[in-house]
């Protein structure tokens, strides 16, 4: 008898299970098979912009690229910048092909190339625009960068951008050795004496067989630190 109770109560919990089921879906199907849809067609039109307008975009982009990396290369400044008349330069990339990684790319090379000009305010703009997951290379569009503000009149922004190119691939001892000796000159040049001497020290302790720290001790007794060592 009380089997037959149990099969008897889970029969009715299964049956109202399925009515609130299909009250659920009648109440709700339009919705979730629009959502359902909605999902869909947007994955869909991801795909396609993926592979029918951003490919070839990235294709054409990375072809013009490989002439004005050439000129760059052959130190021809104003055609790796501006093109050649029949092939598209740095700046013309950027403006074509917003959005590519080439584009990315030619900002790096477009301020190289305004900072060799001292064009300073031309080589923030593009250097700022620029970015990358390989420090080496943001590494030294953030050196770059420091170098640029120096030159202007917002030198006050220079020493932060190379205490972050020293910061962001410490394990290479050579150009984070030597982005910490810039950083400390460039604090002490707008009045951080203080900040100016903390990396010194810290050049000194992180790098004791650089350059840089062969170098720290002059400018620390500059600054009026007397070391012990």
């Amino acid at each position: 008898m009380s089997e037959t109770k149990k099969t008897t109560a889970q029969e009715l919990n299964d049956v109202e299970a399925i009515k609130q089921a299909k009250d659920f879906w009648g109440r709700f199907s339009k919705p979730i098979t629009y959502i359902g849809g909605l999902i869909i067609l947007l994955a869909g039109g991801y795909l396609a912009y993926k592979n029918f307008v951003v490919g070839p975009k990235e294709s054409k982009a990375n072809d013009a690229m490989s002439r004005a990396q050439m000129y760059f290369a052959q130190d021809s400044l104003n055609q790796a910048l501006n093109g050649d008349g029949s092939s598209a330069g740095f700046l013309k990339i950027i403006k074509t092909y917003s959005g590519t990684k080439a584009a990315n790319l030619a900002n790096y090379y477009a301020g190289a190339i305004y900072l060799r000009k001292e064009d300073y305010n031309n080589a923030i703009k593009h250097l700022e625009d620029f970015s990358t997951d390989a420090t080496q290379i943001q590494s030294a569009a953030w050196r770059m960068l420091g170098d640029a503000y120096m030159s202007t009149d917002k030198k006050e922004k220079g020493p932060a951008m190379y205490e972050k190119a020293a910061k962001l691939n410490e394990k290479d001892e050579f150009t984070s050795s030597e982005n910490l000796l810039r950083a400390a000159m460039a604090y002490e040049a707008v009045g951080n004496k203080e900040k100016a001497a903390d990396l010194l020290k810290a050049l000194k302790e992180k790098y004791p067989r650089s350059n840089g720290a062969g170098q720290a001790d002059k400018y620390l007794a500059r600054l009026g630190v007397v070391t012990n060592d």
